[in-house]
């Protein structure tokens, strides 16, 4: 441990305020770069449906630890990126890092997308993700019913197809990670792509993960406000009204779906902002979200504090 600082010990109260400021600072930046471990193959004997034996064949989950987790939570947390990349800082370790100050554990999903993988590929890596967490939720600390999804544009798609295509696990299956659930126990969905229709789509992520010619089977399955039953989890959404890359409507038309249902949810539009943002912390309205999310969270008991 460094020695501290010599206005500490003189006692100039401005000096001491800056200082303190300082190793803050330092001590938030030393956690956050100790809290991500290596990443975690999904399938270490590779993953079904691969087709090559390339890094973008084999899905990996980066875990972030907090120091503590009071509520013993974990999120599963699946950046954006239209299914054709992953925007795996702003949308994966600024969000792990952001949980993991709040005392909830992160698990960044690099899934496999498109032109290359379609569907079924990116799902099967969100299920196997839930199911690892959940497998090894005693030696993590984490609740097996406390385990979320979070997802962003196109990782919101992912995210809520996982919550509304999951099933209860194999438990004949000779991989005990197969035996868990797949359901997530809640949502958090960020100007997220939801629907394939016409017209409320992002036309990148429908044609990235079901091709050029899309089958018009799948594209009702995967549009996922008409997948919503009383067993989809609880869901925090937010999005804004001016996103001229994926619509505001796919958030509505979830949230509505949900209401019909009776599944618990709370939606936030807001005017402006442009898609992509993340954390959003250079827009003085939209960085309200992640507050609003902390009090959502806290609300289920799945963060132990509210925003102050």
């Amino acid at each position: 441990m460094s020695a501290l600082p010599r206005c500490i010990l003189h006692g100039s109260l401005a000096c001491m305020f800056a200082c303190a400021t300082l190793l803050a600072a330092q001590s938030t930046s030393s956690a956050n770069d100790a809290t991500a471990t290596a990443p975690i193959l999904l399938w270490p004997n590779g993953a079904p449906g691969a087709v090559g034996d390339t890094p973008l064949d084999k899905p990996t989950l980066t875990p972030y630890m907090p120091a503590q987790n009071p509520t013993h939570t974990a999120i599963v947390v699946c950046p954006g990126g239209g299914y054709a990349m992953l925007a795996i800082d702003k949308e994966g370790t600024q969000i792990a890092h952001w949980l993991n100050a709040r005392g909830v554990a992160a698990f960044v999903l690099t899934y496999r997308y498109g032109p290359r993988n379609h569907h079924p590929i990116p799902l099967l890596d969100a299920q196997r993700a839930i199911r690892y967490v959940r497998t090894h939720a005693s030696e993590n600390s984490i609740d097996p019913s406390h385990v979320g999804i979070m997802g962003f544009s196109a990782g919101g798609h992912l995210a809520s197809t996982a919550g509304t295509h999951f099933d209860n696990g194999n438990p004949g299956a000779t991989d005990p990670i197969e035996h868990a659930s797949s359901r997530p126990d809640f949502m958090v969905l960020a100007y997220p792509v939801i629907s394939m229709e016409p017209g409320i789509t992002h036309n990148g992520s429908l044609h990235n993960l079901l091709g050029e010619q899309p089958n018009p089977m799948l594209e009702n399955e995967l549009s996922n406000e008409t997948q919503v039953t009383p067993q989809t989890p609880p869901t925090f959404l937010f999005s804004t009204t001016n996103d001229e890359t994926v619509p505001v409507m796919n958030s509505v038309l979830f949230y509505e779906a949900l209401l019909r249902a009776g599944v618990p949810a709370e939606i936030h539009i807001f005017e402006q902002g442009h898609h992509g943002s993340g954390l959003a912390q250079d827009n003085p309205q939209l960085r309200m979200w992640p507050i609003l999310l902390q009090n959502w969270l806290h609300l289920h008991g799945w963060m132990a504090s509210a925003a102050q």
